[in-house]
């Protein structure tokens, strides 16, 4: 067959979310076996943006992976949409978001599950007798042929990309799976004894008892949606489950009451904890290979006895996530200059401060990655490691053993290190050990609980480092905070007055000052989840060391006289460094007034 030829299908004019593709010019270039993405790479060789070393990078790396549509994706020469939309122009066949357009459940069940993961594809309405279904590879016709025997319905193709695809689909397998475990637990009625039954003891992860399988529904879409914590709060009526994303906890469902034990028990049999126990708090750990989520999980699980029962958290830690870069975190250009430059330093202290779940751990890694070489050796102490740094030395805290930061500081500075990255200050001793190694040829970089960075320098003193040491080891602070991004699908520019901006606890001269500026603001999508937000980013303030700020710190001021030397140098307030993220479109005033104490 010609493939210059689009495939013979049934089509009609766009439904909601669909875009007419316009004709495109034949193309005579001889495909391979996968055709949609060499047709990408021809069309990006023959536009000339591309240079022909980065093109020759992705056919390389496509030969170790075996696939060139993936290989594209991740050397980011182009996006999944961006593939869609070339295939969609291709092929002749309208483009769709399954983002905002949406999956009809009734639509989706047409065809079977296996069907449409071998195809990938996903069927997504139903509209005057025929079945819309959207693809990822138009020029897939062995598929196509699968699709229609799969379906008494005639089918109406639509491109949409393929990351959208497999999104919907896990969505699909993660519905059936939870709804066909309700169905199951509805069935009988169970009471707390067989709730706690064998099935429940299995710690596979895999058992087909519709309890277990409503669990691992629950964290497989939590880790899916991006979650950072689940919350399993017991109510009067209902065992609510909560989702914290991006800092805010979103109720996701609530499972019947006489359910909660059962839930509650499999729980802490996964967590290896004791199920007896209900009287105290307990604390454990889950490995999880989340395999429909594409992610390896480290779980941390802490109940606690609540009058309605107990509740159940799970911090969900992603061990194979990478960390960030200095641009993806945030920092201005001129705070991520001077931030590069400290962290070259040999010797001296860098302070990330903030409150818990600020990212200040992020940071730091993010600066690991940026010295990490072979020829200089890092070690770090942590609790817990939520990142995996190859070259990179990681020493897991063990309370219980009697492996405290501080002990582990001790062993590791006999380790012969050049750089240490401690993960949080808790305790003098720590701070003390911390400091002092920051002085003997180390480079030391760790964490603090304090509101912004000048406060920093008074809370070293508080737990008692000697003023001197800290005006002499310490390089930098640099405080943080997370503020949610806008959506950039629906966010909306427009024009606040100065009494809105006042409303919004903006300064009195900065909201006078930014009156008639243009500002974005959230309005919601099916993408962000009607939200206005998807995605985090850092509001920061930088605090750098000089001569003066060093001698206050050794004459023990007060937070306040050195906040006003560090201004005088050129610090900017965290407040600051928000507004210009407002500014920038980045957030919105609402977001940076949330964070941000004013």
């Amino acid at each position: 067959m010609d493939s210059d030829r689009p495939p013979k299908l049934r089509t009609v004019g766009p439904a909601a979310g669909e875009t007419d593709a316009p004709a495109a010019p034949p193309l005579h270039a001889a495909f391979g076996v996968n055709e949609t993405a060499e047709l990408v790479v021809d069309l990006l060789a023959a536009t000339g943006l591309i240079s022909p070393d980065k093109l020759a990078l992705v056919r390389g790396r496509a030969g170790q992976s075996g696939s060139l549509a993936q290989a594209i994706v991740d050397e980011g020469v182009a996006s999944s949409d961006g593939i869609a939309r070339t295939l969609a122009v291709r092929h002749h066949v309208p483009l769709i978001d399954l983002a905002a357009t949406g999956v009809a459940p009734d639509a989706a069940q047409q065809i079977p599950f296996h069907v449409l993961e071998r195809v990938a594809a996903i069927p997504y309405a139903i509209e005057n007798d025929a079945l819309r279904v959207a693809i990822a590879d138009p020029g897939n016709l062995h598929g196509i042929d699968e699709l229609r025997i799969a379906t008494r319905f005639p089918l109406e193709l639509a491109v949409a990309s393929r990351e959208d695809i497999l999104v919907e689909i896990r969505r699909l397998a993660r519905a059936t799976e939870a709804t066909g475990a309700r169905a199951a637990l509805e069935a009988v009625e169970l009471d707390e004894e067989e709730l706690e039954g064998d099935d429940l003891e299995a710690d596979d992860g895999i058992s087909d008892a519709p309890l277990v399988r409503l669990v691992n529904s629950v964290i497989f879409q939590a880790a899916e949606d991006g979650s950072s914590d689940v919350h399993f709060e017991p109510h009067e009526d209902a065992l609510v489950v909560r989702f914290r994303i991006d800092g805010v906890l979103q109720e996701v469902q609530r499972i019947p009451k006489r359910m909660a034990p059962g839930v509650t028990t499999r729980l802490k049999v996964l967590a290896k904890l004791d199920i007896a126990e209900r009287r105290k708090p307990q604390d454990g750990r889950i490995s999880l290979n989340a395999a429909a989520a594409g992610r390896t999980l480290d779980i941390r699980v802490a109940t606690l006895p609540t009058v309605e029962g107990e509740k159940i958290v799970m911090r969900l830690l992603d061990k194979s996530k990478k960390p960030p870069t200095l641009e993806e975190l945030g920092l201005s250009d001129e705070m991520r200059v001077t931030f590069a430059e400290i962290i070259k330093r040999p010797t001296g202290a860098l302070l990330v401060t903030g409150p818990t779940g600020s990212g200040k751990s992020t940071t730091l890694y993010a600066g690991l990655s940026q010295i990490n070489r072979p020829e200089i050796n890092i070690i770090t102490v942590e609790d817990p490691v939520e990142y995996r740094l190859s070259g990179v030395n990681q020493v897991q805290i063990n309370n219980r053993a009697g492996l405290t930061f501080a002990a582990a500081l001790r062993s590791i500075l006999r380790s012969d290190p050049d750089v240490v990255m401690v993960g949080e200050i808790r305790d003098g001793e720590t701070a003390k050990i911390s400091i002092e190694a920051a002085l003997t040829g180390h480079f030391v970089l760790s964490t603090l609980h304090t509101n912004d960075a000048p406060g920093a320098l008074t809370r070293l003193n508080e737990m008692g480092v000697e003023p001197f040491l800290t005006g002499a080891a310490v390089s930098a602070v640099l405080a943080q905070r997370l503020a949610r991004k806008l959506c950039s699908h629906c966010c909306e520019m427009y024009q606040p007055s100065a009494d809105e901006l006042l409303q919004a606890r903006v300064a009195p001269d900065v909201a006078l000052a930014s009156d008639g500026m243009a500002f974005y603001r959230k309005r919601g999508c099916p993408r962000c989840g009607q939200s206005g937000y998807r995605g985090r980013i850092g509001v920061f303030q930088l605090l750098t060391m000089n001569e003066e700020i060093a001698t206050l710190a050794v004459q023990k001021a007060s937070r306040q006289d050195i906040e006003r030397a560090a201004m005088g140098a050129g610090m900017r307030s965290l407040w600051d460094d928000g507004i210009a993220k407002v500014a920038a479109g980045l957030t919105s005033i609402e977001e940076i007034a949330r964070v941000l104490v004013v």
